[in-house]
């Protein structure tokens, strides 16, 4: 797994979806997460395992502002 980033999109996706409890193929790119039940508590709880596995600038209101899964891969990816 050399040179895959810590929090590729494939990363990003499986941990939403495993705290949503659906499959990760189910999740739009384009969906509002706070439509599928998405929470603060749930955000909250991204945030810190992102920030443990490299993302140490990610903020809640940078993922609450926009609840997209394109949108926070693109964060996370630094694109």
């Amino acid at each position: 797994m050399s040179g895959t980033p810590a929090l590729s999109a494939d990363r990003v996706r499986a941990d939403v979806a495993a705290l949503l409890g659906c499959a990760p193929e189910e999740i739009a790119p384009d969906e509002n997460l706070f439509d599928r039940g998405l929470d603060s508590v749930r955000i909250m709880t991204l945030v810190e395992r992102w920030r443990a596995a490299g993302a140490t600038h990610l903020e809640v209101p940078d993922l609450a502002e926009r609840p997209e899964l394109a949108h926070w891969t693109a964060l996370l990816e630094g694109a």
